[in-house]
């Protein structure tokens, strides 16, 4: 992972939320949220919130008595959240490392994080962190992309980037948001982290939309590929996103398209 895919400003967070969520994220979100509220948590820490699709999912799940810490590294994102958050009292919304939690020892619950651990640079120190602001048999849940190939658009877009910048392709969405998919790994590293009983789930599910130019778009301009196509050459990011639709369409059809999405759900007793 480079520098520069940790930094969600400008006008991506807008563009993450109202492309990229309800095109992968939301279902997961459902998924996850189903997954806490089971686990009964009274104290939650949410990391790596992004705008928030976890946290309006899991909210109304959680009981009257619960409180709800939501972090993210990016102000920008964080704020995003708040601002698509109806006024709940038991949630609070603060800015914070998942590598460096400014919270004590055994207090919490629950630490969930959906498709955070990707970006962090040090996985098995954000782990150990997860599992010292657990309590004892606390649960960490979280979840990672699976490889690109099992996520279609996502290869759709890349490989058609490739095609426009033959000589220095974008790699972000191959690196960085599916560049964490190895099972074996994410065990070992929750492990060496301290944790136990860790099990993981692959699950599939659809990404739709209304039609190629949404998948084009949310990819190329509500992520951080976004400043990888403007860097290779100012002015490109129109007709890369152009190029990318016409590749989704030719492979899904000019209307509404639908793909197969896929992730590993995970979660380990501290």
């Amino acid at each position: 992972m480079l520098e520069a895919d940790k930094v969600f400003a400008g006008s991506i967070p807008e563009n993450y939320d109202r492309h990229m969520v309800p095109l992968i994220f939301e279902a997961f979100a459902e998924e996850t949220a189903r997954r806490a509220a089971s686990l009964s948590p009274v104290t939650v820490l949410e990391t790596a919130a992004g705008t928030g699709a976890v946290t309006r999912a899991l909210a109304p799940k959680l009981s009257a008595d619960a409180t709800y810490t939501v972090t993210d590294l990016n102000q920008p994102m964080l704020d995003y959240a708040a601002s698509r958050q109806g006024p709940d009292s038991r949630i609070t919304w603060r800015q914070a490392d998942a590598l460096k939690l400014p919270f004590d020892d055994a207090a919490f619950d629950l630490v969930c994080c959906q498709f955070g651990a990707m970006f962090f640079p040090d996985r098995p120190a954000a782990y150990r962190e997860a599992k010292r602001v657990l309590k004892p048999g606390g649960h960490f849940l979280f979840s990672v992309w699976d490889r690109i190939e099992e996520n279609i658009f996502a290869d759709d877009v890349t490989n058609a980037l490739a095609r426009i910048f033959p000589h220095d392709p974008p790699r972000f969405l191959a690196r960085t948001p599916h560049g964490y998919h190895d099972k074996d790994l994410i065990r070992g590293d929750l492990t060496a982290a301290g944790f136990s009983d860790v099990t993981i789930d692959t699950r599939a599910e659809q990404s739709r939309a209304s039609s190629p130019r949404v998948p084009a778009v949310a990819y190329c301009q509500g992520t951080l590929l976004r400043n990888e196509i403007e860097a290779r050459e100012a002015g490109s990011l129109a007709s890369a996103t152009d190029y990318a639709e016409s590749v989704i369409a030719d492979r899904h059809g000019r209307g509404a398209v639908a793909a197969k999405i896929q992730a590993h759900i995970i979660v380990a007793v501290a």
